[in-house]
């Protein structure tokens, strides 16, 4: 344009050259004729006027047609310039009068509108006005640019198909005609489009910033915040701060935030403290003083005007802080869990190898960790199980066996045998893709030991009710044999021929009864005399017994503790019980020895196991018998206690000692252990509860009807369903005096005193017969007869049918075997 416009002023001023040319010559021509004529030419020639007439239109003429022909060409060249300039364009380019008239339009005009000479700017408004607002903002807009002031309008257009044109109407007054103007039309809807998508993006980069999980700022050289989003202006209580980090009040800047102020030569945009770190933690502190932990990684740029400028992105370190913290808790948990399990746990790893275990792994097995670590789990075990149980563990590992259960048996370096349930789980598979195994092993060693220990208990419980039984049955036949021996002698006297071989019988008929007591002691079925005793004195009375049974190659130590406590035992019973202990300790010493027995006081505050046995709390009088013999071999020891098991040779003895001293310990109420070892001895240890109630003064039954005199009178019941016993017990008391009334079951003794006769001074029955026992006899007796006298015949021990008899006092007790003398002298007893 600035082109065209120089050769315009060109073209004007030679036009104007021209024209004053012409101007010059047709005033100079016509003075110089007047001025030849005012000379007196006058009589000059007509043809000479015509030339110089004509001679002055030529030089007129010649100027002014150069000068026209010289602006219209111009004007042409310049009108095509013009229009070549508008149509190189691309945007729609309109020129029109004050009318809205076309004065010019570009070819892109022409082809996105109308070519047409009449189409002006009505007609646009026309076109793209659809509604009254938008044709309303058009007016107001050309009513501005009339006025000699430009402008921009922008107008959306909605087509018939919906789609909204955005239109942006640039309109400048033109300065060469009054009211004229110059329209710039332009499409600008895919400028919108991309306008919206930018904006819709960079509305998503801020909101992104903005609550993005971590902080981000950016601070100029003197420290000041250029930017901080609003995470980090939430984490620092500073929401009044705009995202540009301007604040309403003071100049916030970074060391005003930081926990740990840096020293003032440090740089003000560095958090770290000096230096150049392009990352570290540091602390942040709140409006109200809270510091947070945060790691801030930054880069230091220089801009193009030379400031300097930092940004950084904060990660706020509390949340892993606290799941590092709870981490470190849970991981301590399951480390005490794992360390501190009553359980012994070890994992395999997938070559069944042992990758970690716990300390109660390392008890169990008696290995070290560093010993147990990286071991085949096989090689603890017993060889003959480590197959099957190395197959086991396969299948589970590779789920083909659910139940992961299992029993085993571990062989420690120090040979003692452990039994172990195992279970095993599986876990996550290692790096080689191998299934990892967790086991868990509960000791069942004592459990096993308890087991065979009840089984043991259960047997000997059997034992003992076979040997009540088998007892019961001797002392009915040893109590005829005995008797019917007893009759005898009253015939043969001595010096009769048969007088030894009834003797003989008798004899061996109580030896046999002494057996029968032994038996009777171990299944506690026999019958105890108990009274209240001094353990001293009573282990002094026997102390020169002890001596003779032991020999005098055995030494015999007593130690008595003072202020013993008293006990309530059958004396002798008791004797009995550290007669055999002697008598063991003795064959325990073949080459001599020493036997201590010791007594003491001995308090227990809480109970105690001890083995299969359970001590409750309280107070004992201990009386330990110890040896220095050869001891008792470890498989022995659990079956000691065994009715005729014994290791001596056969024919050494019965097998009945320690049974017997067991069972009368039990049946006192006390507790009987032993410890022992080969080579190095036994101590068996005695418990026996301490008597707190009254010492009263024990009668001696069993002497008062030892008298001579055993006769009286008086009418007997007797009930007894062993018919030698009956007969033999009927004559013995009919050769005293007594009328007997015999009845062989409960049922017959009921019939007879129910047909009346002569009253019954004394019922002597039977406990332990068929149907109707003894003890239910004798309520029913009492029943008809409250104050009828009872005497109870049996071989089991007295207190088997006391408890059954609480209601009925005053009932005797005779324990069988017995003798002539001692029937009749426990009848006169009752009777009188």
């Amino acid at each position: 344009m600035t082109l065209l416009s120089g050769q315009w002023r060109a073209v004007r001023h030679r036009a104007a050259v021209y024209g004053l040319i012409s101007v010059a010559l047709m005033l100079l021509l016509p003075a110089f004729v007047v001025l030849v004529v005012g000379q007196g030419h006058s009589a000059m020639p007509a043809w000479v006027l015509v030339a110089l007439a004509g001679f002055c239109a030529i030089a007129v003429a010649l100027p002014g047609g150069a000068a026209w022909q010289a602006l219209t060409t111009e004007t042409s060249r310049q009108r095509q310039l013009v229009e070549h300039f508008g149509d190189t364009m691309t945007d729609p380019r309109l020129t029109v009068d004050a009318a809205g008239k076309r004065l010019f339009a570009n070819l892109r005009f022409n082809t996105v509108f109308d070519p047409r000479p009449d189409f002006g700017l009505a007609e646009i408004m026309t076109l793209l006005c659809r509604d009254t607002p938008t044709r309303a903002a058009f007016e107001r807009h050309w009513s501005e640019v009339k006025a000699g002031r430009g402008g921009q309008l922008d107008l959306a257009v909605r087509g018939a198909d919906g789609q909204v044109a955005h239109y942006q109407i640039l309109a400048l007054p033109w300065g060469a005609m009054a009211g004229a103007s110059s329209w710039i039309i332009q499409n600008v809807t895919a400028q919108r489009q991309i306008e919206r998508v930018l904006e819709e993006e960079r509305t998503k980069i801020i909101d992104f910033l903005e609550h993005a999980p971590v902080g981000f700022y950016a601070v100029d050289g003197e420290g000041r915040f250029i930017y901080m989003n609003g995470t980090l202006a939430t984490w620092l209580e500073r929401q009044d701060m705009t995202p540009d980090g301007e604040r309403r009040g003071d100049d916030l800047r970074l060391h005003d935030v930081l926990g740990d102020r840096p020293s003032p030569a440090t740089p003000a945009h560095d958090p770290f403290g000096g230096g150049a770190k392009p990352s570290g933690e540091a602390l942040l502190v709140t409006r109200d003083g809270k510091r947070i932990p945060v790691f801030i990684s930054q880069t230091v740029v220089t801009g193009a005007d030379g400031a300097l400028r930092v940004r950084a992105v904060v990660r706020d370190l509390r949340p892993e802080r606290e799941m590092a913290a709870v981490l470190a808790r849970t991981e301590q948990g399951f480390r005490r869990l794992f360390e501190e399990a009553p359980v012994a746990i070890a994992r395999l790893d997938g070559n069944g190898r042992i990758d970690a275990c716990n300390p109660a792994f390392c008890r169990l097995t008696g290995l070290p960790v560093e010993a147990a670590r990286g071991r085949p789990l096989v090689d603890l075990l017993r060889p003959e199980e480590r197959a099957e149980i190395a197959d086991r563990l396969d299948r589970i590992a590779r789920a083909a066996d659910p139940t992961g259960g299992m029993e085993a048996r571990l062989a420690a370096s120090g040979g003692r045998e452990t039994v172990v349930s195992l279970y095993a789980s599986r876990v996550e598979r290692d790096s080689a893709g191998r299934t990892e195994l967790v086991l868990h092993f509960l000791d069942v060693s004592e459990q096993k030991r308890l087991e065979l220990q009840f089984a043991q208990s259960h047997k000997m419980q059997a034992v003992g009710q076979l040997a009540g039984g088998v007892a019961h049955d001797f002392n009915n036949l040893l109590t005829a044999m005995i008797g019917f021996c007893d009759l005898l002698l009253l015939r043969h006297r001595a010096g009769d021929p048969s007088f030894a071989d009834i003797m003989q019988i008798k004899q061996n008929s109580n030896r046999a009864a002494n057996l029968v007591r032994q038996l009777l002691a171990f299944s506690r079925q026999q019958t105890l005399q108990p009274k209240v005793l001094d353990i001293t004195d009573a282990l002094s009375e026997i102390t020169h017994l002890l001596r003779r049974l032991i020999g005098a190659n055995i030494t015999l130590e007593m130690t008595h503790a003072r202020d013993l406590h008293l006990v309530r035992v059958d004396q002798g019973q008791f004797e009995q019980v550290v007669i055999n202990l002697a008598v063991n300790a003795r064959d325990a010493m073949p080459a001599g020895g020493r036997l201590t027995v010791r007594t003491a006081n001995h308090h227990l505050v809480e109970s105690e196991q001890r083995g299969v046995e359970t001590m409750p709390a309280g107070d004992y009088v201990l009386i330990d018998v110890q040896d220095t013999g050869v001891g008792i071999p470890p498989e022995n020891l659990s079956r000691i206690f065994e009715p005729f098991f014994s290791t001596k040779e056969v024919g050494s003895g019965t097998g009945l000692g320690l049974s017997t001293v067991y069972g009368i310990i039990k049946q006192t109420g006390g507790f009987v252990f032993v410890d022992s070892r080969s080579g190095q001895g036994t101590s068996f240890r005695i418990y026996l509860p301490r008597w707190k109630g009254e010492v009263t003064k024990p009668v001696d039954k069993q002497i008062e009807s030892r008298r001579s005199d055993t006769t009286g009178v008086g009418t007997v019941l007797l009930v007894e369903d062993e018919d030698a016993v009956r007969l033999f017990s009927a004559r013995a008391l009919r050769n005293k005096g007594y009328k007997v009334v015999e009845a062989k079951s409960g049922e017959n003794a009921l019939e007879l005193l129910e047909k009346g006769g002569a009253p019954i001074d004394v019922l002597v029955t039977d406990v332990v017969m068929p149907q109707m026992d003894g003890t239910e006899l004798i309520k029913r007796v009492r029943e008809r007869t409250p104050a009828m006298r009872v005497i109870c015949i049996s071989g089991y021990a007295e207190e088997t049918f006391r408890n059954r008899l609480d209601s009925a006092p005053d009932v005797h007790f005779l324990p069988k075997p017995f003798s002539l003398e001692q029937l009749a002298g426990k009848v006169k007893e009752v009777i009188r």
